[in-house]
């Protein structure tokens, strides 16, 4: 299989196997009028298998969204076939409008406009809870 290098863009790499989707969707990846790769289950050293995203455009990406759906992803932004920035992430301290309280009685049922917040109150069970209410968001 042949995936051509890209000039400018985005490489989103060390995606745990079986995650990919889930980031090109809530990424909404789909939306962009620019090559999009996507590599399911590569070999890895590492990782043993992983998965591989490339984006052959210049943009902004959510890392908070990214690192909440996949916290060990290496990020590398391309310039003139060179990686210009590495950046390794790790779970943000707080998401916003990435997971949605289910708690009928939280004020972001009632007042549609509130954003959706959560924030990390536990880094090694990877729990966050909404800022307004306390519930805990169903883990990833």
């Amino acid at each position: 299989m042949q995936i051509n290098p890209i000039t400018n863009g985005v490489v989103l790499d060390h995606i745990t196997a079986g995650k990919i989707m889930e980031l090109y969707r809530v990424l909404n990846l789909d939306e962009l009028e620019c090559s999009v790769a996507i590599i399911k289950n590569a070999d890895s050293k590492r990782m043993g298998k992983k998965d591989i995203l490339k984006i052959d455009a210049a943009i902004d990406l959510n890392l908070d969204v990214v690192g909440y759906i996949d916290p060990g992803i290496t990020v590398n932004i391309i310039k003139d076939g060179v990686v210009i920035k590495r950046k390794k992430l790790g779970l943000p301290e707080k998401v916003t409008n990435v997971i949605k309280c289910k708690n009928p009685r939280c004020i972001t049922s009632i007042e549609q406009e509130l954003p959706h917040v959560f924030k990390l109150t536990d880094r090694e069970t990877k729990t966050y809870r909404c800022i307004y209410c306390e519930s805990k968001a169903k883990n990833i």
